[in-house]
């Protein structure tokens, strides 16, 4: 197997592309990237032990990939569907629940985590 370099930058280029992409375009995931730094620095202003670092990368990156995820599709629906109508309300509402969710589960893992250390 031959790893084509060329491709491989032309791909991360797209990459860092859509990230620029993001921070320009969606104030929630810039909110949301503004207090994953904010427990990446706590986490290693605590010492904590590396599972729970370990577990806090991971419902940080499932938080930030699921806005992502979730700004996607409401991009597209607002491409195929310009015009507002209850379905298109119902998927917005939902997947922006689903990010919610996942917002308030890192956030509960976060307290469980940090409450000993403060």
């Amino acid at each position: 197997m031959i790893i084509n370099f060329k491709k491989l930058g032309k791909s991360f280029k797209f990459a860092f592309a859509g990230v620029k992409t993001i921070f320009q375009e969606e104030h929630a995931f810039k909110v949301m990237f503004f207090w994953a730094i904010l427990v990446v620095a706590a986490m290693f202003y605590f010492d904590l032990p590396l599972t729970q670092k370990a577990v806090l990368l991971l419902v940080i990156f499932l938080v930030l990939i699921l806005e992502l995820v979730n700004s996607v599709i409401e991009k597209v629906l607002d491409f195929v569907c310009p015009e507002l109508n209850g379905q298109v309300k119902t998927i917005k509402n939902v997947l922006s629940g689903i990010v919610l969710l996942a917002s308030l589960g890192a956030a509960v893992i976060g307290l469980l985590i940090f409450l000993p250390y403060v």
